[in-house]
């Protein structure tokens, strides 16, 4: 089967940029304006996008007033799944992927969720599995700090085998509905799942319908050993963080190499690094904004970020134009983006303030023309080091429109993007299977999607 470029959108209303709600396109609420981020998604579905994807912290970050007041991002935005749910209604075709945690959630409930999103939505759900990041996160969950990273590895592992064994608590075929005979559901297609690990002790069943696409499509963004070992188990989108055309190139290839080990097929496996585009009608345009917004972001929101990447140290106390000093471990940070960041530092010989700026001024974004940016797709997917893109958009809603009016339209013109939806469920759009049922006999769970019980929300 010919490959299909795959986007999705990294949905942050306020700008994936820290300063992008200070843009003066910029919605001053948009982070709890459901109306604003209705018009963004349909402007996505529109434009043909596989997905969007919503990230969370269910925590306000431990930075200081000075910078917390400074940022909008993480402190001001609906919680991803309630959200999801009201787009859900006001969509029909693009993929809802919503971040939740398995360290600070409970198996049952994300469970109920995702499958009750999952049948709102007509098959569009996925579940972006995190480990989480902050200790201001365990704190707001009886924890004095947060839970070792070979810990949360192993939490996550339980917890997703309990949330899928739930997920197929009833058979495909199980609702009958016999008015006649009075029987509402057949008896033998429920199943207890009665889980007894090391960690969870669930009991079961789910007390909703398998959901239409069998289970949510499992989003993963690890990029550490551990988490490229759990993304190449469970994960079917991956998203990753690569800056370069090699180190993308090497990161798909370790990945699909994984799954194969791991007994998966590769295709089955879609990884998507990220896009953050500056789009203009000319090169010059986007390169001005590209500076100006830059020059909007308050250098203590700056040197707050990379202490955020770094895994939460403090570096006020360092001289800002000398060196990034050795670091203690931490618990906190993505293992594989502080280690790049660290390098950069060493190799670049660049000053902490230095480091701040280059980390928080998207250098590592696209920047230009319509035919820039798809030249760098096209690059990019046809030498597999993408099957797609998660694309981020610095300021909204300008740079979100421009990628759909400008940029889209480029890469339909080449052939290498849809120009109408394949299936109505996120899993037809994205080419991957339908999975079977673990208690499904020879005939079930087959690999197209069961509408019995979703025609009436698609």
């Amino acid at each position: 089967m010919t490959r299909e470029l795959h986007l999705n959108g990294f949905l942050k209303p306020g700008g994936t940029h820290l300063a992008g709600w200070r843009h003066p396109d910029a919605v001053p609420d948009a982070g709890v304006n459901l109306r604003y981020v209705t018009e963004l998604v349909r402007t996505l579905e529109d434009a043909r996008f596989d997905a969007i994807f919503i990230a969370d912290l269910i925590a306000v970050p431990d930075s200081g007033d000075e910078v917390l007041s400074r940022v909008s991002v993480v402190n001001d935005g609906f919680e991803p799944i309630t959200l999801l749910a009201a787009l859900a209604a006001a969509t029909s075709r693009i993929g809802l992927i919503a971040t939740a945690s398995t360290s600070y959630n409970e198996p049952y409930t994300l469970a109920r969720a995702f499958a009750s999103l999952d049948h709102l939505s007509g098959g569009r759900a996925g579940w972006n599995v995190v480990t989480s990041l902050v200790d201001a996160e365990a704190r707001n969950f009886g924890l004095g700090e947060h839970l070792a990273h070979a810990d949360r590895y192993a939490r996550a592992r339980e917890f997703f085998e309990v949330v899928t064994g739930l997920w197929d608590s009833f058979d495909d075929d199980a609702f009958t509905i016999d008015r006649a005979s009075g029987r509402y559901f057949e008896q033998d297609a429920l199943h207890s799942l009665d889980h007894r690990g090391e960690r969870f002790r669930v009991a079961g069943p789910l007390n909703i319908a398998r959901p239409p696409q069998g289970r949510p499509v499992i989003a993963q963004a690890g990029s550490s050993e551990d988490g490229r070992a759990l993304a190449a188990e469970i994960g079917e989108v991956i998203f990753s963080a690569a800056r370069d055309f090699e180190t993308s190139l090497a990161f798909t290839t370790d990945i699909k190499e994984r799954a194969v080990r791991a007994g998966r097929d590769p295709d089955q496996v879609l990884v998507l690094p990220a896009l953050t585009a500056f789009v203009a009608p000319s090169r010059a345009q986007a390169e001005d904004e590209h500076r100006e917004l830059a020059a909007l972001l308050h250098p203590r929101v700056a040197l707050a970020d990379l202490e955020y990447f770094l895994g939460g140290v403090d570096l006020s106390a360092n001289d800002l134009d000398g060196p990034l000093p050795v670091l203690p471990t931490s618990n906190q940070a993505s293992r594989s983006g502080r280690e790049l960041i660290i390098a950069l530092a060493a190799q670049e010989g660049l000053t902490i303030r230095q480091l701040a700026e280059r980390v928080s001024r998207s250098e590592e974004a696209v920047v230009g023309t319509p035919t820039d940016i798809a030249d760098h797709i096209e690059e990019w997917f046809t030498a597999g080091a993408a099957d797609g893109f998660n694309v981020a958009f610095p300021y909204l809603p300008t740079s979100l429109t421009r990628f759909t009016s400008l940029v889209v339209p480029e890469l339909q013109r080449r052939g290498l993007f849809r120009t109408e939806y394949r299936g109505r469920t996120l899993r037809e759009n994205l080419g991957l299977d339908r999975p079977r049922s673990r208690y499904a006999g020879a005939t079930q769970g087959s690999t197209s999607t069961d509408t019995t019980r979703s025609e009436h929300t698609a």
